[in-house]
């Protein structure tokens, strides 16, 4: 079972009942799923950019990675509807928690001069983060990767607000900037 399951039932819930005063446990924000997507700029000109793509992110997940098509024709980037233009995976219950732990406790801390992720919330509590590449996860081979592709993580939950939602991620040991370094 994922460690990080075991955390948010033994800590996080108290710690966030307390925080912001829910009177029933389902008012406490959890986490739904996580969405990692990578959308390909090379596609237009080789098709086995979305390939290598699906691939990589596959190995990354650990879950079988959706091919996207593109929804509408737009000529100046050469692109026609139902090309394919990205991949994406959902993740939810364990194989979530299981990806943030790998996330929050390897990736991370692996990217050079990391000073802490931006929070960039929607106004839900929802969160997302921007990767510069695949290759900082341990699973992909520096050897073989073909096309250096940045990607798109998600993190989505039921919390009102954003403070619940970045409350939720810090319990789970996300990362933050602190608001007197942001500029």
């Amino acid at each position: 079972m994922a460690r990080l399951i075991d955390q948010y039932k033994e800590t996080i819930v108290p710690a966030l009942k307390e925080r912001f005063g829910y009177r029933n446990v389902n008012q406490i924000p959890r986490m739904t799923k996580v969405v990692v997507s990578m959308g390909v700029a090379k596609a237009v000109e080789n098709k086995a950019a979305v390939e290598a793509a699906a691939k990589d992110l596959t190995k990354i997940t650990g879950q079988k990675a959706v091919i996207t098509l593109a929804s509408k024709s737009v000529a100046n980037f050469r692109l026609r509807e139902g090309m394919p233009v990205g991949c994406v995976t959902t993740l939810r219950g364990e194989h979530m928690f299981e990806f943030m732990d790998r996330l929050i406790s390897v990736v991370l801390p692996r990217i050079r001069d990391f000073q802490g992720v931006k929070d960039k919330f929607d106004g839900r509590g929802n969160f997302s983060l921007g990767l510069t590449e695949q290759s900082l996860f341990p699973e992909i081979d520096l050897d073989r990767v073909e096309f250096p592709q940045g990607m798109n993580v998600t993190f989505v939950n039921t919390a009102c607000t954003d403070a619940e939602g970045r409350a939720l991620l810090e319990g789970f040991g996300m990362p933050f900037r602190r608001h007197s370094e942001e500029k």
